[in-house]
């Protein structure tokens, strides 16, 4: 699978993706702003893994662009992983598909894109 790791999800993110496989991209240098991030996440098909809130509502009031997002909580970093694989395990096929995933306290919440 293909992602776009954003900067505050962090380097150990993006390095375990890479590890287990994945086409990973980072974030790296200035901001270039979450409309931005998330359109290059499009134009290079990958899935958007974040710590940002502001995605969502990118995705879901404003109706951008995307292939797919996981939003993750601010956690120490080997719990982000482990929640990450966990994602992986249940849904990569929906990532697959372009879903949008928040983690919220214990719950993986899933949203299918309509068309796609």
């Amino acid at each position: 699978m293909r992602f776009l790791v954003d900067r505050c999800a962090g380097r150990r993110v993006a390095l375990w993706l890479r590890d287990s496989g994945h086409d990973v991209a980072e974030v790296i240098g200035p901001d270039p702003g979450d409309s931005e991030l998330l359109a290059q996440a499009a134009r290079e098909d990958r899935v958007l893994v974040t710590l940002d809130r502001h995605f969502l509502q990118l995705i879901f009031h404003q109706a951008r662009a995307h292939r797919g997002l996981v939003r993750l909580p601010d956690l120490p970093v080997v719990q982000r992983i482990a929640l990450l694989q966990r994602i992986l395990d249940l849904h990569a096929a929906d990532l697959s598909r372009g879903a949008v995933i928040a983690v919220r306290g214990s719950r993986i919440l899933v949203s299918l894109p309509r068309d796609r």
